[in-house]
């Protein structure tokens, strides 16, 4: 991973990398939340993306392809005021031009946070 992105910005490890299946958390603390002080709703989007757009790239050929988050849906089910989320996505569709990722962000409790859909392209690269 590049240093100094997003990723590094909002404190985001990876845990577990496999073909189809990504792991990772991200803490909810003063780079995370929002100003009423919980879990800022672009930061768990954020998150998911970064899964799936990661996930994806375990999938494809980097020397001939790159892929982008395509579109991507977001449901925020539970607030959350500090702690960290994890992440868990698994790829539902692995076409040759688009994947879909199914990711789904827990506390440590293991309550549902937010469920995310994410489509992502794959791109020939020039």
């Amino acid at each position: 991973m590049k240093k100094q992105t997003l990723v590094e910005n909002l404190g985001i490890h990876f845990l577990e990398v496999e073909k189809g299946a990504i792991i990772a958390t991200m803490p909810v603390d003063e780079r995370t939340i929002q100003p009423f002080g919980y879990l800022h709703g672009g930061a768990s989007v954020a998150l998911a993306e970064t899964v799936a757009s990661y996930g994806a790239a375990q999938l494809i050929d980097p020397a001939k392809e790159i892929c982008f988050g395509l579109e991507i849906n977001a449901n925020h089910i539970r607030a959350k005021q500090d702690g960290q989320v994890t992440a868990t996505a698994e790829v539902l569709h692995h076409g040759k031009s688009t994947m879909v990722w199914d990711v789904k962000i827990r506390d440590e409790e293991g309550q549902l946070i937010c469920v995310s859909r994410c489509t992502i392209a794959v791109v020939p690269k020039k």
